[in-house]
């Protein structure tokens, strides 16, 4: 097989993941009959960060070298194989914190407190809605392409992270993927085991409130706070800027319609006075990054032509559509009509 050599262009300030993102790349990949070493570099991935763990890697990289091995080797459940051969809490000291936590919840929380040890370019995400929880992933940043087999990836560890936790016989009520299914569905089946939903307006899944608060037998508070303080260690020269933050919680609390000064501080557990004082220091404001991110989001929704655009207005924060066609249109100095008619179609609008 010939391989053509492609290094993409990463910034600096591009989002970065753990290597341990990779850690089961080599047996799916060879399973498949793909040499991993060669695509890794094709893709300007080095494969001796496979013997460090918490190197970090670009995520850009990542995503386009899953999708490039899925369309190799004409396999659409790359992502999920990876997630099924990764050994449970398999985060380093983060993964000694989650597997002692006491609740689900508590782990969840856990895992958005550390988020940025794990991975800048995703965020975790809880909403509870009567009986039920939806546990949302988002891709905080875009890439260029959809990446459908790191979300993936990304959900199956999620989800076999929290079987862990409340024992092998739980299952989620439901498995939801913004992409669209695969002609085959046996391999998504039998990993997950429970009715899967694809073209949904998430990427996560949805389980029980009563499952957050079930008690985790391996619980050990001993453990945990040896393991904070070695992640508080860790984390002390690796968080990001407040602006950073303040857009990431934006684009996690804007499509459930809580992307309020209120809301974004209390997900980042300050005051708003704080909030605002730590964003003046950065000369910035909390409007102004609203409408960075509703912008970039606007360019995502609107180029997937699944979403109506009255479903992009409320993705977007807005009760009526004229008031976002009115914002559109001084954004993008055209009707958001016009707009979808003269763009190419967005990799995620594409059936996979």
């Amino acid at each position: 097989m010939t391989i053509t050599r492609q290094r993409n262009q990463v910034s600096e300030n591009s989002p970065d993941a753990r290597a341990a993102a990779l850690t089961s790349y080599p047996q799916v990949a060879l399973r498949l009959g793909l040499n991993p070493h060669e695509f890794m570099r094709r893709f300007g991935l080095d494969p001796a960060t496979l013997m460090n763990r918490e190197q970090r890697i670009p995520f850009a990289s990542l995503c386009h070298l899953l999708e490039a091995t899925a369309a190799e080797s004409s396999t659409p459940s790359v992502g999920i194989q990876m997630a099924e051969a990764r050994t449970a809490f398999d985060f380093g000291v983060i993964g000694v914190l989650l597997a002692h936590k006491r609740t689900l919840r508590e782990v969840l929380n856990a895992m958005m407190h550390y988020r940025h040890l794990l991975n800048d370019a995703l965020g975790l995400y809880v909403e509870t809605t009567g009986s039920q929880v939806i546990v949302r992933e988002e891709n905080l940043c875009d890439i260029g392409v959809w990446p459908r087999q790191t979300m993936e990836l990304a959900v199956g560890v999620l989800v076999r992270t929290c079987g862990a936790v409340l024992g092998p016989d739980w299952r989620p009520a439901s498995i939801h993927f913004t992409h669209a299914a695969p002609a085959d569905l046996r391999v998504h089946s039998r990993i997950f085991g429970c009715p899967l939903v694809f073209e949904s307006e998430f990427n996560g899944f949805v389980c029980l409130a009563s499952d957050l608060d079930r008690l985790n037998p391996m619980a050990d508070p001993e453990l945990v706070r040896y393991a904070e303080g070695l992640a508080e260690s860790a984390s002390a020269g690796g968080r990001q800027t407040i602006s950073a933050e303040v857009r990431n919680a934006i684009y996690l609390l804007l499509p459930v319609e809580q992307a309020t000064t209120e809301h974004v501080a209390r997900h980042l557990h300050l005051s708003v006075r704080s909030l605002q004082r730590h964003l003046e220091d950065a000369e910035t404001t909390f409007s102004n990054l609203l409408d960075e991110v509703r912008q970039e989001l606007a360019v995502r929704y609107m180029s997937n032509e699944r979403y109506p655009i009255g479903r992009v207005a409320s993705l977007l924060g807005y009760t009526q559509q004229a008031s976002f066609t009115q914002w559109f249109s001084r954004r993008f100095g055209m009707a958001p009509r016009t707009w979808r008619a003269t763009r190419p179609s967005h990799p995620n609008t594409r059936a996979k």
